[in-house]
């Protein structure tokens, strides 16, 4: 199944030196270049820290916020990657490779297609309009 997929990068806190993090984020990036120069990469999102995020959610009627991310965890999101791989296993062989994977965790998951609900939504939408 080819497609697009998406990855979630959750940042883990490892101490290292400035030397070493640089180091790091010079091997990442690197890494990136070669994944965007083989026409993998489809779209980069780096994300702020978590205590940057408002969530909003629906309370008496109307939308209400709260400062910070929705879910609390240990991990955190450090940003969103879309990949055009040719199936999951071949996802898997171009994030497995990453110099990223020995500072944390990522997750791979398919890109959902919803051109099918999407279509079937405007046309409910036509007919509700058509009445």
């Amino acid at each position: 199944m080819p497609g697009d997929y998406r990855l979630n990068e959750p940042a883990r806190k490892i101490p290292l030196t400035e030397d070493e993090q640089h180091a790091m984020l010079d091997e990442c990036f690197e890494y990136n270049d070669h994944l965007r120069a083989n026409g993998h990469v489809v779209a980069e999102v780096p994300l702020q820290p978590p205590e940057t995020a408002v969530t909003l959610y629906w309370k008496n009627g109307k939308v209400a916020t709260t400062d910070g991310p929705c879910a609390e965890t240990k991990e955190q999101l450090g940003g969103i990657h879309i990949l055009e791989a040719r199936d999951l296993n071949h996802a898997i062989q171009l994030i497995s490779q990453h110099p990223g994977m020995k500072y944390g965790l990522i997750e791979i998951r398919p890109v959902a297609d919803l051109n099918e609900m999407m279509k079937e939504s405007e046309q409910r939408r036509r007919k509700n309009t058509a009445r």
